[in-house]
């Protein structure tokens, strides 16, 4: 039975509530194991595969993710279509937190990450178009859904990729507020990238759980994890809603 929808989750959400008859699978890929098992069971009635990013108990930074092996791991179980859960910061007016935004554009700012398939030698060298880096047709599923199920979306956005995995400065989030970037992250890139490489439809919902350094209406705010964790809960209350629809399409 084929996987009708693979989703990653990001920090904050390390399981899918509503998986059922769930069994554990962990292929272990050329480019070597995923951050941890994938949770492969049904929601809504359709087969759904659960992976949790950063591993199930947080353990892997953004900078250590094997991004390829999460991908073709998926990839290697039947999934097609990737629904990436991103934990990101806001930085521009009407993506404050607890915002749930479904971006059109990225700037990677990440550095020294393995961020194609064509790293070894003799692979072969791919030069995939990404002037659309979220698979048009698999967001306009995304925004059709959360408008059949009633869930606030921010239906564009540009997503700007940081190293981490400390938060950035004001500074930093200045030039990226100058560069067009509304949301910033940490694992955006190359996950992106990597999953066009491998032909997967990819699209990312950005769950905002905290204005970026400087960027909201307290400049001084001191961001913490309990923050970001209430944050992240509230947003994703409309998110098995979401998915409900956009299985039922």
């Amino acid at each position: 039975m084929s996987v009708e929808l693979a989703v990653i989750g990001g920090t904050g959400v390390y399981a899918l509530g509503e998986l059922a008859d769930v069994e554990a699978q962990q292929p272990v890929t050329k480019y070597g194991a995923p951050s941890g098992p994938i949770r492969v069971g049904t929601y809504a009635g359709s087969r759904v595969a659960f992976l949790a990013r950063h591993g199930e108990g947080h353990s892997i930074p953004p900078h250590k993710i094997n991004y390829r092996a999460n991908l073709a791991a998926l990839q290697a179980i039947g999934a097609t279509r990737v629904l990436a859960l991103n934990t990101v910061g806001g930085i521009t007016e009407g993506f404050g937190p607890r915002v749930l935004a479904c971006p059109d554009q990225l700037i990677d700012y990440t550095w020294g990450r393995i961020s194609t398939l064509s790293e070894e030698p003799g692979s072969e060298v791919l030069h995939v178009d990404f002037g659309d880096p979220y698979t048009p047709s698999l967001r306009k599923a995304v925004i059709d859904a959360a408008a059949r199920a009633g869930v606030a979306l921010v239906e564009t956005g540009c997503y700007g990729a940081t190293q981490g995995p400390r938060l950035e400065t004001k500074a930093e989030i200045a030039r990226m507020r100058r560069d067009g970037c509304d949301l910033v992250g940490m694992t955006g890139m190359p996950e992106a990238g990597l999953a066009r490489e491998l032909g997967l439809d990819y699209a990312c919902l950005g769950i905002v759980a905290n204005w970026a350094a400087g960027a909201g209406p307290d400049v001084d705010e001191v961001i913490t994890l309990q923050d970001v964790l209430d944050n992240v809960a509230a947003a994703m209350d409309g998110v098995p809603r979401l998915l409900r629809a956009l299985l039922d399409a």
